[in-house]
């Protein structure tokens, strides 16, 4: 088990609008210290299958999560095939490995499947444990998982860390 584990929290919504809604409130639970550090992205699956980010979040820009974290985990749950081209823009292979490596084949399955045509999902990435922390916030998402990755929060903060420096 990780000394400092990285906990991963998807819920899906029949509307983004309601999504972004949501991650207003995971932005504010960040404001007033409720949870650390993290990274966020809401994915929406068109009506043909496509998956396309509809918004990213970019806290604080603590570290080197920022917009890196999400991405990585979009890169994984959705095959290449169904991301518009610019979905996991400066996302390195390093780092969606390192997220890779740290989830089951079955969990890559099952929450990749868990987003239908034409729904939401917000993903987050932090090293608190989010899902009862979530749940007390009263999120307005269909349904939700929250797993706890096999990575090291201090080697994942080095991986993206590198990735940041080489993307400039």
């Amino acid at each position: 088990m990780a000394d400092q584990p990285v906990f991963l929290f998807l819920g899906v919504y029949g509307d983004s609008a309601v999504a972004r809604d949501d991650l207003e409130v995971v932005r504010d639970l960040h404001a007033t210290g409720v949870i650390g550090t993290y990274d966020a992205a809401i994915a929406v699956k068109d009506a043909d299958g496509s998956v396309h980010i509809d918004k990213w979040e970019k806290p604080t820009q603590h570290g080197a999560w920022w917009g890196i974290g999400a991405g990585a985990v979009v890169g994984i749950l959705f095959p290449p095939s169904l991301l518009a081209a610019a979905a996991v823009g400066g996302v390195t292979g390093g780092v969606i490995g390192h997220f890779h490596g740290g989830m089951s084949r079955k969990d890559v399955h099952e929450l990749g499947e868990m987003l239908d045509a034409g729904e939401a999902c917000l993903i987050v990435i932090g090293k608190d444990k989010l899902e009862e922390t979530l749940a007390k916030a009263d999120l307005k998402a269909q349904k939700t998982v929250e797993k706890q990755l096999d990575i090291d929060g201090k080697d994942l903060e080095k991986e993206l860390a590198d990735a940041q420096k080489a993307a400039g």
